[in-house]
């Protein structure tokens, strides 16, 4: 599918949690809670989207696509770390470990996509309430959320292919839970390495930057609205519709920026996996509790649709 080269390494083996053999019960047991947990997290914020008609508005088609995107980047990752947790045979195959590269790529970049896209909502939304009926028309929301599963999708197809279209020798030992770049690329050989490495590194970075630019461009015109709303009800009115997006924002960048703007240095084997674990395991699993509990709208709607069946009102 992606032009993997035939190498001398065939398979791979993931020797990520290696370094906390006492600790693997309990990682699976808390990452497994985690993993359903968001997985239900998502599936409950879709349903709720879906049910309540007050929610069918652009703001919350974009948070429906987040959600989506969100379960199967975890899908692509948590299921394969929990069955390495209990087995003693942890190999992967190549086309399979260039599988997992591209979904996880794929997903996790359309996360990124649609949270810019939200962004761009919210601007919108305060800074031209009266052109927001045309310039978020059904039509352009359906383009906005189609460009950035496009857009994902390359950068999960560019990076992979990249990657697997170097030559793997040997040894096959991945230091890490799941296929990541940066491990594989220590496992590589050919004199285009470095290149590919650098070049891999330079896209993932103009992408995420690009993406923080446009969220920061759109929350300064924000607060520049805002502080210009005379009265401190419609300030904090304005401002409340952000806050879930901006919150989520913060923690997907913040741990982004760890992974990807770290200094190079020697790491130890388990700083590494503890450090994916904040992006692959806490911030999906962070993500529809902020949703939940920091948009008033949503949870109310939540209440109602659900706990209203579960609580019917006795006479």
């Amino acid at each position: 599918m992606l032009g993997i080269n035939h190498t001398a390494t065939s398979e791979f083996i993931l020797i990520g949690f290696s370094a906390y053999p006492h600790l693997w019960l309990v990682f699976f047991l808390l990452f497994l809670l985690m993993y359903l947990f968001t997985l239900l997290g998502n599936l409950l914020i879709m349903a709720t989207i879906q049910s309540e008609r007050s929610l069918h508005t652009p703001m919350y088609l974009f948070l429906c696509a987040l959600s989506i995107s969100e379960i199967f980047y975890t899908f692509a990752i948590i299921p394969r770390m929990l069955i390495d947790l209990l087995s003693t045979h942890r190999s992967i195959a190549l086309a399979a470990c260039a599988s997992q590269m591209f979904f996880s790529f794929t997903f996790g970049f359309t996360h990124s996509f649609l949270l810019t896209v939200m962004g761009y909502d919210r601007y919108v939304a305060i800074c031209h309430p009266l052109r927001y009926n045309v310039l978020m028309s059904p039509h352009g929301c359906a383009c906005l959320v189609g460009w950035s599963w496009a857009g994902g999708s390359v950068m999960g197809l560019v990076v992979t292919t990249a990657v697997f279209h170097l030559t793997f020798c040997g040894p096959n030992e991945v230091h890490h839970f799941f296929c990541h770049v940066p491990p594989l690329m220590k496992l590589a050989c050919g004199d285009n390495v470095s290149t590919v490495a650098l070049g891999v590194g330079l896209v993932c970075i103009m992408a995420l930057l690009g993406c923080c630019l446009l969220i920061l461009l759109s929350y300064a015109s924000i607060v520049a609205t805002i502080v210009r709303i005379p009265s401190a009800e419609g300030r904090h009115k304005a401002f409340s519709t952000c806050v879930s997006h901006l919150t989520v924002v913060v923690v997907h960048y913040g741990f982004a920026s760890v992974i990807y703007l770290k200094p190079k240095g020697p790491q130890s084997l388990g700083g590494d996996t503890l450090m994916g674990v904040t992006y692959t395991v806490l911030t999906p699993f962070l993500s529809p509790i902020i949703f939940s509990l920091r948009n008033k709208e949503l949870k109310n709607a939540m209440k109602k649709t659900f706990l209203g069946k579960l609580l019917p009102q006795t006479s």
